[in-house]
């Protein structure tokens, strides 16, 4: 019988039903990647062995379908109506194939920290290690790479997003050259950033203290200044203001920007535009998708503005009702000129950190006009200049071994993760980019310890944001210990080899703290975050966050459509991860408060009412094989809301072909 821990392949040729064992033979396979169906009789030498059934573990052939689905395995609640961050626990090629169905295009920014092939066992090709003496070794990172990053091209906004990768000198050059092949179209900058000050020790060597990082700008992104240059000297002096440095118009401005993005900023502001300069009198309330702004009658005398973009379509303000309540108060917001274009009065505003230097006191006041609008003392007023990122980076808070190693160790005392990203270094660099999109969706997948989602996450409290993190890990267990646990008989797949994997022992349990602000043990986190803000990490974070383990599916209960708890929540995080999910259809049809399900078409009727008392629904789902009955049902939603066919064997959506390439 094959030894507990065998991981060879082998060919069941016969089942013993009562001893409950099976007759195997060796599959033999040529010497390449791929595994042939048909190998042939196995050797002479080869003999046949028996196994219990219970011991079998079964694969599938190299170019077999796989149909992926994703089992909850736990979620934490602690920020109300915001959307949840995702966790998936996966082979990070069939994760980010998945992945297609829900993101595709609609991803703001990717961050990765992929190996990085320094040959110390910290990766492996087909599910082998890969030495430093392989002469393979280049060739096969850079075959791992490809493929990972042709499928994050297509999640990418091809109109503005970002794609961050680091890397360290044993990979650069080769991975510049692969960036550059795979994004033609993109704008490429690579940062040198200091990451271990004291060094690394290196006999005959320079001693090494950065690393890179390679920022990939597709389409119209660009990044978002601030008063830090990142060299870590002291910015620019400050120097005097103009007008047009604080105001600005509160129309959302960019291509992609539309009123179904944010229904809830998308509102009335009454003006008095009399003679003189206009005076905001008060706002309307959030209007329905489904309505037209031609319908709301502003109050006696008053004038409705909407967030009109100069290209005549409906856009959103940037503030919501909340925030410009907020903004008159302090005086902040206020009525422009007429805006020929879209016969739009402008409204001006200023953002939240020159409104602060105003309420600070950094630029001068003389009290407020009859409006309620601060009266700005220009020529008493200096203001520090938004200086522009370097491109080499100098900072205390990047320092991996305080904010990397030193963090996680309070957060997760006693367990050990190798090179942790420093938490304030993987912020900094997203908020470059995300800074003005609150409700941004970043993945990573290479999410080893789960900095990406804990930096995502310091960002949103920072400044009210919804956006949302995907983290991709798989649950490996290091060469050591697998070699400790491989002794006492245990294999992959068993409990106590699992519990030491990556996602089960570190991602999961860091992000879990980090939101409930305790350690796994129930205590509270000691120590305060720095930098940027500060305040306990024991206060955790209002965040709502659900794991996920990606399975697979056998092709027979996918034809027989008895699957679809496995792709329930593929439809609602496609459908924005908010609110509840609809897990069971058996009664036909579902509505949920994001998105709704039509899986037995003569509810159809029935289906349609509900999405059109529900103005938060944007996703429909319909179940069905047949093009002119989905094109009726889709004729008949509300403009806002987007029709998704689901095939009637549902997994089929999601089919994933091996042979798109070796992992």
């Amino acid at each position: 019988m094959p030894k507990k821990s065998d991981e060879k392949l082998w060919r069941v040729i016969g089942i013993e039903r009562s001893a409950s064992t099976a007759t195997l033979e060796p599959l033999v396979v040529p010497d390449s990647v791929e595994l042939v169906a048909d190998a042939g009789e196995a050797p002479p030498n080869l003999k046949a062995s028996t196994a219990a059934l219970d011991e079998l573990v079964v694969v599938a052939e190299f170019r077999d379908a796989i149909y992926p689905g994703l089992v909850p395995t736990g979620k934490v609640e602690r920020g109300g109506e915001k959307p949840f961050h995702t966790v998936i626990n996966a082979e990070n090629f069939h994760a980010l194939e998945t992945l297609l169905f829900t993101h595709r295009g609609r991803v703001d920014c990717i961050y990765i920290d992929p190996p990085y092939n320094t040959g110390a066992r910290d990766w492996k090709y087909n599910n082998d290690y890969v030495e430093d003496d392989d002469l393979y070794r280049h060739s096969k990172w850079l075959a791992f790479m490809e493929r990972r990053l042709l499928i994050a091209k297509e999640l990418l906004n091809p109109a503005d997003s970002v794609l961050i990768v680091t890397i360290d000198e044993k990979e650069c050059l080769r991975l510049g050259l692969l960036l550059e092949q795979t994004f033609p179209d993109a704008k490429i900058q690579m940062i040198s950033s200091v990451i271990k000050p004291g060094g690394t020790s290196r006999t005959k060597e320079f001693s090494r203290v950065d690393e890179y990082l390679y920022f990939l700008f597709i389409g119209n992104a660009e990044l978002v200044r601030t008063n830090d240059n990142m060299l870590g000297v002291v910015a620019e002096e400050a120097v005097g203001i103009r007008e047009s440095d604080l105001w600005e118009g509160m129309v959302r401005r960019g291509i992609g920007v539309v009123r179904s993005q944010r229904p809830k900023q998308f509102y009335p502001i009454f003006i008095d535009a009399g003679a003189g300069t206009g005076r905001i009198v008060s706002s309307g309330d959030p209007l329905p998708l489904s309505a037209d702004r031609n319908s709301v009658e502003p109050p006696p005398g008053l004038t409705a503005v909407w967030p009109i973009k100069d290209d005549g379509t409906e856009g959103f303000w940037q503030l919501s009702p909340p925030g410009l309540k907020a903004a008159r108060a302090q005086g902040t917001v206020r009525v422009g000129s007429f805006n020929d274009k879209t016969g739009q009065w402008r409204i001006q505003y200023m953002k939240a950190k020159k409104a602060k230097a105003v309420a600070d006191g950094l630029v001068a006041t003389l009290g407020k006009d009859e409006h309620g609008v601060v009266i700005l003392d220009l020529q008493n007023s200096t203001l520090a200049t938004e200086s522009t990122p370097r491109t080499v980076w100098n900072k205390t808070s990047h320092d991996a071994s305080t904010g990397g190693a030193g963090l996680l160790n309070k957060i997760l005392p006693g367990r050990k993760f190798p090179f942790p990203k420093s938490l304030f270094a993987v912020e900094d660099s997203l908020r470059f980019f995300v800074a003005e999109k609150p409700q941004a969706v970043v993945i990573d997948f290479f999410a080893g310890s789960g900095t990406t989602a804990h930096a995502v996450m310091r960002l949103n409290k920072q400044d009210g944001g919804h956006r949302v993190s995907i983290s991709v890990t798989n649950n490996e267990v290091s060469a050591d210990e697998q070699a400790a646990l491989r002794k006492k008989g245990l294999r992959p797949g068993d409990p106590d080899w699992e519990r030491w994997g990556i996602c089960e022992r570190i991602t999961n349990p860091r992000i879990l703290a980090a939101i409930t602000g305790k350690t796994p043990d129930g205590d509270p986190i000691k120590g305060d975050y720095k930098f940027t803000d500060e305040f306990p990490m024991s206060d955790g974070f209002e965040e709502n966050v659900e794991f996920f383990t990606l399975s697979y599916e056998a092709p027979l209960r996918v034809a027989s459509n008895r699957e679809f708890a496995k792709i329930a929540s593929l439809l609602w995080i496609r459908a924005g991860a908010r609110g509840r999910r609809v897990d069971n259809i058996s009664k036909g049809w579902d509505v949920a408060d994001a998105y709704g399900v039509l899986a037995d078409l003569d509810h159809t009727e029935d289906f349609l009412k509900a999405i059109a008392i529900n103005d938060n629904v944007a996703v429909a789902y319909v179940v069905t094989d047949e093009d002119r009955l989905f094109e009726s049902v889709a004729q008949e939603l509300p403009d806002h809301v987007e029709p998704v066919r689901l095939y009637e064997a549902y997994l089929r959506n999601f089919e994933i072909e091996s042979g798109r390439g070796s992992l």
